[in-house]
């Protein structure tokens, strides 16, 4: 990329299989570098019935109305025809959408960072004891841990207040202001990688696991998640008006929300820890 990238998440396919575990699902995950027998082994889990998840490169896919190379793309596949591959992907690119054959099987082969060879899997519900409740606890201590325990400083609330001051080096060394700040606003809010997005996510699921769990430190962090995505979208929202203007002012306004943000998350995932 030409720029630094601000987003953030686990490791490509390990989301996948800790929602597996968690929900105590089986999972199959295959790859092949045979983009034929990529298509046949797929079409053979379709015929009888399977939705297959795919991770592959979104720039290849038509309905993408502003694609980029970004290997690290997931849909499931429910059908196909002689012609095209039937998929259901993000509400932002459409739900339940369509890509013809060859462009799915490039997408699927592409190289480059966080790519892989043809992956695609399947879950399968298998005959053991689940408690929902206890899913819920698992993840969020996970999620908390590793947040609150970050190996280098770009990542969390240490990545957060860093950002805070690189965003300010940013504005003076990119080659396009415009350009650069409008896609970082694009790919925090809207693309999946962070920003408003996945703490809007986040927001949503406390509030479920308050209803169902009923535990007061949920609530309490389901009401900072909601200041806190509003913050975020603030934060984007400054950097288009960056690249429109090109003034600096909205870099500082930026960066002062940025050191707010390091430190409500960093107190919010702590009290979320201690359940």
């Amino acid at each position: 990329m030409d720029f630094p990238f601000i987003g953030g998440r686990v490791k490509p396919d390990i989301l996948t299989a800790n929602i597996a575990r968690n929900l105590q699902l089986k999972l199959i995950a295959k790859e092949t570098s045979s983009q034929q027998k990529a298509w046949e082994n797929v079409k053979q889990l379709l015929d009888i019935g399977k939705i297959v998840g795919l991770k592959l490169d979104c720039y290849y896919l038509e309905y993408f109305s502003n694609p980029i190379h970004f290997a690290g793309h997931y849909v499931a596949l429910y059908g196909y025809d002689n012609t095209h591959a039937f998929l259901i992907d993000t509400k932002q690119q459409g739900g339940m959408v369509k890509s013809s054959l060859k462009n799915m099987a490039l997408a699927r082969a592409a190289k480059g960072p966080m790519s892989s060879n043809n992956l695609y899997y399947t879950m399968h519900q298998m005959d053991k004891p689940f408690y929902l409740s206890q899913a819920i606890l698992t993840a969020i201590k996970n999620n908390t841990n590793d947040y609150l325990n970050p190996p280098i400083t770009n990542i969390g609330y240490k990545g957060i207040l860093k950002t805070s001051e690189e965003i300010k080096k940013w504005f003076g060394s990119t080659k396009n202001i415009d350009s650069d700040f409008r896609t970082t606003a694009m790919l925090m809010e809207r693309a999946g990688t962070g920003g408003a997005l996945f703490r809007n996510l986040y927001r949503d699921f406390l509030k479920e696991s308050y209803e169902l769990l009923g535990l007061d430190s949920l609530k309490k962090a389901y009401q900072a998640f909601i200041e806190i995505a509003k913050l975020w979208t603030m934060i984007s929202e400054l950097f288009v008006q960056v690249a429109k203007t090109k003034d600096y002012q909205y870099i500082q306004q930026a960066s002062a929300i940025l050191k707010q943000l390091s430190q409500m998350e960093h107190q919010t995932m702590q009290m979320l820890h201690a359940i």
